[in-house]
């Protein structure tokens, strides 16, 4: 029987750029304090002035999936984060989704919100970043991606400054999050926004959003997010 050429192409089928593999604690969303291997791919189209994992814009290493599959396994893990960089731009990254799901994990994916989410498995619980004025990035907003929101979702807001909360609290109104999409998170910037002041602001308007701080900053003052 003839041995069929495997093209360069087909490799790449199977395939993603990953940063980093690891196991943590989830510092944010409604998983946070829980065990999670997080799978960091590599790119992003964005550049959001308070990105802290800029050193995922490149590099990385071409994984197939089957090889990801596995180093998750390794640790044994309920959960799991896909996250970037931005996940959706490589298309790739669907498929490990669902292989995710599969597998019987619970899966969350970490998204700008800038692309396409229609395809992304409902059983992953995506984590949709809505980009305010302050993130530099406002013009990138796909809010299209609303209408595919579902109570297994997600939707978070990155405040900068009260004008990004005020912003934020008018999106929240206009598309109705709260009853989309399961948690609506607002998250104070670091350093530009304190927690206590976004709280006191939650709290004076009587939000039904959760206040979400970054854990890992707390234990580890690690603005990398491990």
């Amino acid at each position: 029987m003839a041995c069929l050429a495997v093209t360069p192409v087909a490799l790449m089928q199977n395939t993603l750029r990953i940063t980093e593999i690891f196991y943590s604690l989830q510092g944010e969303t409604r998983t946070a304090g829980l065990p999670t291997v997080f799978v960091r791919l590599t790119g992003c189209p964005l550049r959001c002035q308070y990105c802290d994992t800029a050193y995922a814009f490149t590099g990385g290493e071409i994984m197939s999936l089957d090889n990801i599959l596995a180093r998750v396994a390794a640790y044994n893990p309920r959960y799991i984060c896909v996250t970037g960089g931005e996940p959706l731009a490589q298309p790739n990254s669907i498929a490990l989704l669902q292989q995710l799901c599969d597998a019987g994990y619970e899966v969350s994916l970490e998204t700008s919100g800038a692309l396409d989410v229609s395809s992304v498995d409902p059983r992953v619980s995506k984590v949709l970043d809505l980009k305010t004025p302050g993130s530099a990035e406002v013009a990138r907003n796909r809010y299209d991606n609303i209408q595919w929101l579902s109570r297994n979702d997600q939707v978070k807001f990155v405040i900068c400054s009260r004008e990004d909360y005020s912003w934020a609290v008018s999106k929240l109104i206009e598309y109705r999050l709260n009853e989309r999409a399961g948690e609506v998170l607002f998250s104070p910037s670091h350093a530009q926004v304190s927690a206590r002041d976004l709280a006191d602001w939650i709290v004076a308007d009587n939000l039904p959003v959760r206040l979400q701080l970054q854990l890992h900053k707390i234990l580890w003052d690690d603005a990398a997010g491990h």
